[in-house]
């Protein structure tokens, strides 16, 4: 198996469920290592996989790789909405260019992929009201991130019914958990605790979100390798849905703050309202059920790792404050 993008937050996470699930599994990681991948999210695997740090842009190194490998799986992305409002061209190279590339290898040695996309893709949802994306809502995307992970999506469909690529896609909800960057919405409310400083609030916080544990969807992402249909698409969402407000003040609470106890921070701009799917599909198709479907407990448990890791975590904290300082927020 080729894993791109496995040395950053769920392509690592996948890394070890797989590893854990399948022991025999001969595994290649493909890395470039910008600063949102990290060798150390791999330290506990050490020599049962190969790394090979380069670019899935490069045709000729990506090409030898997935020639000696049955399947892929297709993390490596830029994924920060943030960063990518202010400055896209990452997005564009390596989430559309470099999915190009792989799927033309793929192509060429006619090699199973699963493609691994966001529920961003569709856009937003009314607030109230209790809709939810399915596989055939249209795509919508509002920040650059997501129309570059939107255009992804759609050159796998394009190149799997023009030239019958064994592919399989599915978009997620938000992920939490182990080796998440500290520039993400969770690990840096906890992290500004744990290092005594106050949470940050984007606007009113009344955005919604549905969080799902990474090794959740890591399990679902096997699942469909294993035995979903060619071709098809799959939403992974626990169902657990939040507001941005509520789970600040959750994250206060399980580390024994004031709920108040945060900042409010200009909200970015074209800030979805809410996403949650609809995840019948894989849950009647192939079975799937998230282990952590309570968030308060996968957040627990989170924090926990968190709260053990900051020599992990200390490096990364102090150049991701200034750079949220330099656009206020």
């Amino acid at each position: 198996m080729l894993v791109t993008g496995g040395a950053g937050f769920i392509g690592a996470n996948f890394v070890h469920r797989a590893l854990a699930a399948r022991p025999d599994l001969r595994l290649t990681v493909l890395d470039a290592l910008t600063y949102a991948g990290n060798r150390d999210n791999l330290a506990e695997v050490g020599d049962r996989i190969t790394f090979v740090h380069g670019d899935v842009r490069d045709g000729d190194l990506v090409d030898g790789l997935v020639r000696d490998c049955d399947t892929v799986v297709h993390f490596a992305a830029e994924s920060h909405v943030d960063n990518s409002l202010q400055d896209p061209i990452p997005f564009l190279r390596t989430n559309i260019e470099g999915t190009f590339v792989l799927l033309e290898a793929v192509r060429r040695h006619d090699r199973r992929l699963h493609h691994v996309s966001t529920d961003e893709v569709f856009g937003s949802l009314p607030l109230h009201g209790g809709e939810a994306f399915t596989e055939e809502t249209r795509y919508d995307p509002s920040s650059p991130y997501s129309a570059t992970k939107a255009a992804s999506d759609l050159l796998v469909r394009a190149w799997a019914r023009s030239y019958g690529v064994r592919a399989t896609l599915s978009n997620c909800a938000n992920n939490y958990g182990p080796y998440q960057n500290v520039e993400k919405f969770l690990p840096r409310q906890i992290t500004n605790v744990l290092i005594g400083r106050r949470p940050k609030l984007y606007g009113t916080g009344e955005n919604v979100r549905e969080w799902t544990h990474v090794d959740d969807h890591n399990d679902a992402v096997l699942l469909i390798l294993d035995a979903g249909r060619v071709g098809e698409t799959y939403l992974i969402g626990s169902g657990a849905e939040w507001s941005n407000r509520a789970l600040v003040e959750l994250t206060l609470t399980l580390l024994g703050r004031p709920v108040d106890d945060f900042d409010s921070v200009p909200d970015r701009p074209a800030h979805d309202l809410r996403y949650a799917c609809d995840s019948g599909k894989i849950r009647r198709e192939l079975g799937w059920r998230p282990r952590w479907a309570e968030l308060p407990d996968g957040l627990a448990a989170t924090i926990d790792w968190y709260r053990g890791n900051e020599w992990w975590w200390g490096p990364q904290k102090a150049e991701t404050e200034a750079r949220y300082a330099a656009i206020g927020r």
